[in-house]
């Protein structure tokens, strides 16, 4: 992936609330390392992202995301994702968002044969100590190999000045068959991520420390910097 296969896909540079709106936008993200839930997607390289998105009044999205990715030994250079939702705003404090992913990859002979498809749901809570997210996310053939997978996680963002957040973030990534699929012979890994989040003169950045208790470089503590533009039409 956004795995971030990474190895993993990534809808990661999107933010739910975005996705509510209206009309259409396209957002360009340059990031230090592609990671999805802690695992790089680029071998710790950077990377250069884009997404194109459009929103209806009803809460129905569709949108394509696209990135450079580096598999040691996949021969796979390019992910490019498609996916469509629906975001409800249930009342003033609570909204819910679901819909269904599909991540292609692109580059090496078989490439193709890691694609798969992903559905998901995210509840965001608003509060007076700031925006919290559950996010569950299913693949039923994960990278092609047979096996489902799952994805959860937590994330609570507060605003500790004007125009200045932080955002804690814990994930769980589960395989369903760990003879088919195993993240270095384990069954389970987790990540925990902190990041710094601000905007100057229209541009998002963030800053992030994270790591996994996977005992590999994919997986290891790092910093990671991106800085994205959005544009709206």
């Amino acid at each position: 992936m956004k795995k971030t296969i990474l190895v993993l896909g990534t809808l990661a540079a999107l933010t739910l609330p975005s996705l509510a709106v209206a009309g259409a936008s396209s957002t360009v993200i340059a990031v230090s390392d592609y990671s999805y839930n802690g695992y790089s997607q680029t071998e710790e390289k950077p990377a250069l992202q884009a997404s194109l998105d459009y929103g209806w009044d009803n809460g129905w999205y569709v949108g394509t995301f696209a990135s450079n990715v580096d598999f040691a030994g996949g021969g796979s250079d390019l992910e490019w994702d498609a996916y469509v939702g629906k975001y409800f705003q249930l009342n003033d404090n609570l909204g819910l968002d679901t819909g269904i992913s599909y991540y292609s990859y692109h580059g090496g002979d078989t490439s193709s044969d890691l694609n798969y498809a992903e559905v998901y749901t995210q509840l965001d809570i608003a509060s007076s100590v700031g925006q919290s997210e559950l996010r569950v996310a299913y693949a039923w053939d994960y990278f092609g190999f047979d096996t489902s997978h799952v994805v959860a996680l937590a994330a609570h963002t507060v605003e500790v000045s004007e125009g200045h957040s932080l955002r804690l973030s814990f994930s769980r990534s589960m395989s369903q068959d760990e003879t088919k699929w195993a993240w270095e012979g384990a069954k389970a890994y987790n990540n925990v991520r902190l990041a710094y989040l601000t905007s100057v003169n229209n541009f998002d950045f963030d800053i992030s420390v994270e790591d996994t208790n996977m005992n590999v470089d994919e997986g290891d503590a790092r910093v990671v910097l991106s800085v994205a533009r959005t544009f709206a039409f």
